[in-house]
């Protein structure tokens, strides 16, 4: 007889379990990080990550809590139609639906997508000229972040083929009068980029309030501080592959200093 806890069906469904407590954990930590850097907007915005599987789920946070209330266990599973996946007491954000939907089902490298409405991303993204190559930080996102004109409050499914139409194969988002967006391959580059995008956009808001002349880079030195960013090859005698990892690793010790609950 064969024995069913040894089946491939039974070993995939334990892998995928473990697989999605890993990624809840994942989640509610970066959530809880966006609320002790200030990135927060009370309830509103939202941060998304894919669930392995064919049956395309993703988590998002319960609409209702701050995110300083995430936990690993009260993320809300729901599917590219919205519909939560099992039993919650929670609704979800509409407009959470539309913008993360959208990304996660054109781009497959978008396992985690974060979106904040911060104070200085919403002014750069009011700004004609977007964000500027002011500083080291805003060059990682050189002619790397797409640009989305607003259109209202995101509760209109026809917008989703131009969000994703202008997001194209970049990094970033700013979506226009708005705020930011950022994706990433695992929820540390997510929130990394986020951080660096936002810390940006408060350097530039900062720079021009001195009310002076700004330098700018010429373009090949922005071009090439872009790929040294991005870990691409440029010929450069050094580079730095464990910054993010040695980075994300720093943000869970501190996670685990001042708010070690969010792995419940």
């Amino acid at each position: 007889m064969t024995d069913v806890l040894s089946t491939p069906a039974h070993q995939e469904t334990t892998t995928h379990a473990g697989e999605e407590a890993r990624l809840r954990r994942e989640l509610a930590a970066v959530y809880r990080l966006v609320a002790h850097y200030r990135m927060t907007d009370l309830i509103f915005t939202h941060i998304s990550m894919r669930l392995p599987g064919p049956e395309h789920h993703f988590l998002i946070n319960p609409y209702g809590l701050l995110f300083e209330e995430i936990t690993a266990s009260n993320l809300v599973k729901i599917d590219l139609d919205g519909n939560p996946v099992g039993h919650t007491e929670h609704p979800v954000n509409p407009a959470g639906f539309v913008i993360h939907s959208a990304i996660h089902a054109a781009r497959p490298d978008a396992h985690c997508v974060l979106h904040t409405h911060t104070k200085a991303g919403c002014a750069v993204a009011a700004q004609k000229d977007g964000l500027l190559p002011l500083n080291q930080m805003s060059m990682e996102f050189h002619h790397r972040v797409g640009y989305h004109d607003y259109e209202g409050v995101a509760l209109d499914l026809d917008e989703q083929r131009r969000l994703v139409a202008d997001m194209g194969s970049h990094p970033a988002l700013i979506l226009r009068n708005h705020g930011l967006l950022t994706v990433g391959s695992t929820a540390a580059q997510a929130f990394l980029r986020m951080y660096y995008l936002d810390k940006a956009c408060e350097i530039q808001i900062s720079a021009q309030a001195g009310g002076t002349a700004l330098v700018l880079p010429d373009e090949e030195v922005c071009e090439h501080t872009a790929r040294q960013l991005a870990g691409e090859s440029d010929g450069g005698d050094f580079q730095d592959d464990m910054g993010y990892d040695l980075a994300w690793s720093a943000m869970l010790r501190l996670l685990d200093r001042v708010a070690p609950d969010y792995k419940d």
